[in-house]
């Protein structure tokens, strides 16, 4: 590591990655890690406020000589929680609980905000104040959201926010950093179909939901296919079926329960989304005379790199990769929480090399790990980006 970040931090932060990596807690149940970062902040005089969403912490630093006082803040956000899956790949660290596991490398996250904020706090060569954001639950839980509803930037107030991400397939030590949209909207639909039941030989007696359902599945792709503009990217997938019980193969059931995901990256797509689920689906009952329910959740808007934020982050990341800054990086589908941070304060959402995808280890895939090498390359675009931002 550079002298930004000392080789004994390196050897307790990735103690401590392995640590969090063998004990993952899922999102809003954070406590073991939360405290295990509580205690390594507080031992290093940093100051700390618990109990935003729960499990957050937000630890503030203050520049030198200015008490905190006037001058600029902002805000660095890392996830904390882990996800409910199975770890199957053999390491030392693997997951010692059943159904967890730190399969996104929040683990890494974690440690990485951790390690800046203690060579930010010795060193201190910036003006104003850092708040180093330790958010739970972004995988699906809400952890942004609840804290923002909390009143964290009411508490905490921030001009920029920033947030990292690993990515397998990036190069250790290779970043990329792109202005404009980068994740999705992460959106959910649920629909019933409600006919009337009958014998499977005699369907002329009832009113079929499951044709109704197929009909409706089939069509479903015409969305973002002849509804939204072709030059914008949309997604729309049925990911859930219910309907009647495989050992009573000659009834055909009253109910057909659907349900899936809607991703976009602009506001008025994901309106066509949500209005365009909803025709089709009552379209479909109305042509087979069926009633029909339909709800669309919107869970997480899509992230979108301020331009501003953007040329900071790229700047700081040109500091320190060795291999090199894309800035035409594609975007993706998924979605992270860091929107609710980045929706009302310009922010910057960028991506860290993870190494290669061994053996197609990518996010959310039960042979993933976090790569210790990112470790150092993370840690220092952290400190140089508050001392390039809030520069004396």
């Amino acid at each position: 590591m550079n002298d930004s970040a000392p080789e004994n931090d390196l050897a307790l932060l990735t103690e401590l990655r392995h640590d969090l990596h063998a004990h993952p807690e899922l999102g809003f149940e954070e406590t073991r890690t939360s405290a295990k970062v509580l205690e390594i902040l507080q031992g290093a005089g940093i100051e700390v406020h618990q109990g935003l969403a729960g499990t957050g912490l937000v630890a503030t630093i203050h520049g030198r000589d200015d008490g905190g006082e006037g001058g600029r803040s902002i805000g660095l956000r890392a996830d904390m929680d882990a996800l409910a899956m199975s770890e199957v790949a053999q390491r030392p660290w693997q997951s010692t609980v059943d159904g967890k596991m730190h399969a996104c490398g929040h683990d890494g996250h974690t440690v990485m905000l951790l390690g800046a904020a203690l060579e930010l706090a010795r060193t201190r060569r910036f003006k104003g104040t850092v708040h180093c954001i330790f958010q739970p639950a972004e995988e699906g839980r809400g952890g942004a959201k609840r804290m923002v509803e909390e009143g964290l930037f009411e508490q905490f107030p921030c001009d920029l926010v920033f947030g990292l991400h690993n990515m397998p397939g990036l190069a250790v030590d290779e970043m990329a950093v792109v202005a404009g949209p980068q994740l999705a909207s992460s959106d959910s639909w649920r629909i019933t179909f409600t006919g009337v039941g009958t014998h499977g030989a005699k369907p002329h007696l009832g009113r079929d939901a499951v044709t109704a359902a197929g009909h409706f599945l089939t069509a479903l792709q015409t969305i973002p296919a002849r509804v939204v503009d072709p030059l914008q990217p949309a997604v729309v997938s049925a990911c859930s079926v219910e309907a009647g019980d495989p050992e009573a193969l000659n009834v055909i059931p009253d109910l057909v329960k659907i349900g899936g995901t809607a991703r976009a990256y602009t506001p008025q797509v994901r309106d066509q989304l949500e209005a365009g689920i909803g025709q089709l689906a009552n379209g479909i009952a109305a042509t087979f005379g069926i009633e029909v329910h339909y709800d669309y959740i919107r869970r997480i808007p899509p992230v979108v790199n301020d331009d501003g934020a953007t040329a900071l982050a790229l700047q700081a990341a040109t500091a320190v990769s060795t291999q090199g800054v894309r800035t035409d990086f594609p975007r993706s589908t998924a979605g992270d929480d860091f929107a609710f941070f980045s929706q009302d304060i310009p922010g910057c959402y960028v991506w860290l090399g993870n190494g290669p995808a061994v053996d197609g280890a990518l996010h959310h895939n039960t042979s993933y790990d976090f790569n210790d090498e990112a470790i150092s390359t993370g840690v220092n675009y952290w400190v140089k980006l508050v001392e390039q931002v809030l520069a004396e």
